[in-house]
């Protein structure tokens, strides 16, 4: 039962990431709009960048800023006594970024679906802006925010590079199910390694063929409402 504690803590991690990475996400995406744009183009792709950045180069940047010497980290330390490296909940930072892409993404893609006269006809009944938002177009969009917001789920429990460099690997603290794998591997314990990857494996399959269902049943949605 080795593997109970790893799991439990990589499902809080990718749980709370997943919350913060959603909240962050959608906001980002509604504030983009539909439209392109040079200047919004290059938002976007700033804003995706922790997708195709190496972990370790995420990880890197993270404690720079997180740091007790950096700009956030400081700050936390000095007014609040709150360090965020080496603690669990340091890793939960690290996941969220790592994850906030693909709801950006997801997100922005749903709301460009949304039939904008559904919008201006509820602005037309007297709406205000954020009451259009959610009970308009949040509603017509959560198929596909909800998909993305499962596949952030499975990046997050799988961070493993930045997760490391911020959070450590403290066993019952801040080791999640990556991080045991690797040093059940280090350490030529294959029989815990192989558990631990099954696990990590089966959580993640669960998740990706759900965001997969989600997907297909919002695409059959929009092809029977056209």
């Amino acid at each position: 039962m080795e593997f109970l504690s790893p799991l439990w803590l990589t499902l809080k991690v990718a749980a709370l990431a997943t919350a913060l990475a959603l909240i962050a996400g959608v906001a980002a995406a509604r504030c983009l709009g539909r439209r392109g744009g040079l200047v919004r183009d290059a938002a976007e792709s700033l804003l995706t960048l922790p997708l195709v950045l190496p972990p370790t180069v995420l990880g890197y940047y993270l404690l720079v800023v997180l740091g007790r010497q950096g700009t956030i980290g400081g700050w936390l330390y000095s007014t609040f006594g709150i360090s965020l490296i080496f603690t669990w909940q340091g890793a939960v930072v690290a996941a969220a970024i790592a994850a906030f892409p693909l709801i950006l993404r997801a997100a922005r893609a749903a709301f460009r679906n949304v039939d904008p006269q559904l919008e201006n006809a509820a602005r037309t009944l007297g709406l205000s802006p954020p009451a259009v938002f959610f009970r308009v177009s949040l509603p017509l969009a959560w198929r596909g925010i909800c998909a993305g917001m499962l596949l952030a789920f499975a990046r997050a429990m799988g961070e493993f590079g930045a997760t490391l460099m911020v959070a450590g690997s403290l066993p019952g603290r801040t080791q999640t199910l990556s991080i045991a794998i690797y040093n059940a591997v280090m350490a030529g314990d294959d029989a815990t390694a192989r558990m631990l990857v099954l696990v990590s494996l089966v959580v993640a399959v669960v998740a990706l063929v759900s965001a997969a269902q989600i997907l297909q049943r919002s695409s059959r949605g929009h092809s029977d409402a056209a």
